[in-house]
């Protein structure tokens, strides 16, 4: 499987880590430096931007801190929405305010892409240890 990550902070670099484990390819975007070395050191591909994570990516996730954060990285000219193909799968993680997540939710549908809103429960320590708990939401 071929996942691009967005957002490999302190619950996206175990996540990458446990995803590259399991046998996928995947590749990684962060604004900051440190946390993108981190994910390309688990086994990550670094990508040099947003863009270049979802060009080839048959699923997409993302893991960011606020709702702000998803709807730039998801709504921008450059972004998931406007770069992704058809039938790529669109995931967040990221745990936000019901509007961020039906506002992005909206905008793919609008592009016919699949999206689910995917918060998880566990913290660091379920993220490291590969035992998060998603609460899957989608149409």
């Amino acid at each position: 499987m071929t996942i691009g990550f967005i957002g490999t902070g302190n619950m996206g670099y175990p996540m990458v880590r446990n995803l590259v484990k399991a046998g996928n390819k995947v590749t990684a975007f962060d604004r900051l430096q440190s946390a993108l070395q981190s994910a390309a050191a688990a086994g990550g591909a670094m990508a040099s931007s947003q863009k270049e994570v979802v060009m080839d990516a048959e699923i997409v996730i993302t893991m960011l801190p606020a709702g702000q954060h998803v709807r730039t990285v998801y709504g921008s000219d450059d972004g998931v929405i406007a770069t992704a193909s058809n039938g790529t799968l669109l995931i967040d993680c990221s745990t936000i305010d019901v509007e961020s997540a039906r506002a992005v939710a909206k905008e793919a549908a609008a592009r016919g892409l699949d999206m689910l809103d995917a918060p998880v429960s566990g913290g660091v320590a379920g993220a490291e240890e590969g035992t998060l708990t998603f609460m899957v939401g989608g149409s």
